[in-house]
C-alpha cells in the first residue's frame, strides 16, 4: 500500500476532466465510454456523471453495478509520464433533483438544456472500492475512504 492518501491523489487529479467508464452489457461484453466530471474535482473516491435515463450506461449499471473508471493526466514537466488512475467501483443511479443541484455546473447546459429540470436526466454515482495509480516513478493503491 502506498503512503499517498486519497487527498494526495485527488490533488494530483485536479486537472483531469474526463474518465473512461466501463460497464458490463447484457451479453457480458465490456462497454466503455468517456464521461466528464464537469470539473467536480474535490474527489473523495465518489465520482458523479450526468446522463440520460434511457442510455445503455444506465441499463448496464442497473443490471450490474460493478464498474471501472480510468483517468489519464497530461505528461509532466520535461517529458515525465502522466498520472494514470484506475478505479473499481459500485455504481448507482440517482434521480433526485436536489442531488442534481449539488453537482450541477452551467457547462452542463450544452447537453441538458433545461438544467436540473431536463426531462429524463439521471446522475450516476460511483463509489470507489479499489483505487490504483501509476505516475512513472511510483505506483500503488490508496484507500477509497479516509
Amino acid at each position: 500500500m502506498s503512503d499517498r492518501t486519497i487527498g494526495d491523489l485527488a490533488k494530483a487529479m485536479g486537472k483531469i476532466d474526463f474518465a473512461m467508464l466501463t460497464t458490463r452489457t447484457e451479453g457480458g461484453q465490456l462497454a466503455t465510454r468517456p464521461m466528464s466530471n464537469n470539473s467536480d474535482v474535490e474527489w473523495d473516491g465518489d465520482s458523479y456523471y450526468f446522463t440520460y435515463d434511457d442510455t445503455r450506461t444506465v441499463s448496464d449499471i442497473e443490471r450490474d453495478p460493478h464498474v471501472a473508471l480510468s483517468f489519464q493526466g497530461r505528461a509532466g514537466i520535461l517529458g515525465a509520464p502522466p498520472l494514470f488512475v484506475a478505479v473499481e467501483g459500485e455504481a448507482g443511479i440517482i434521480r433526485d433533483k436536489a442531488t442534481f443541484a449539488d453537482h450541477w455546473t452551467s457547462d452542463l447546459e450544452r447537453w441538458f438544456p433545461d438544467g436540473i429540470d431536463t426531462p429524463g436526466m439521471a446522475l450516476i454515482k460511483i463509489a470507489a472500492v479499489r483505487i490504483h495509480y501509476w505516475d512513472g516513478e511510483e505506483e500503488g493503491e490508496v484507500a477509497p475512504r479516509a
